[in-house]
């Protein structure tokens, strides 16, 4: 079961990353963010992070709250 809090965490803080993107790169160009590879790194990076974080975060709640 763990399992499915990771699973679900990671999702969760992905899809959380993309809308930080979202706000954080909204007043770029889309030639600028397609072509400026120092944002693909940097802001990337930044998605995949929040998505480990919520994954983290979840099976840390579930050993919380479901202790073995």
């Amino acid at each position: 079961m763990v399992y499915v809090a990771g699973i679900l965490g990671f999702i969760g803080g992905f899809i959380l990353g993309q809308m930080v993107l979202h706000f954080l790169l909204r007043h770029k160009s889309t030639e600028e963010l397609l072509n400026d590879k120092g944002l693909k790194y940097t802001y990337g990076l930044l998605c995949w992070a929040m998505a480990a974080l919520g994954a983290y975060s979840f099976v840390s709640m579930y050993n919380l709250y479901f202790p073995s």
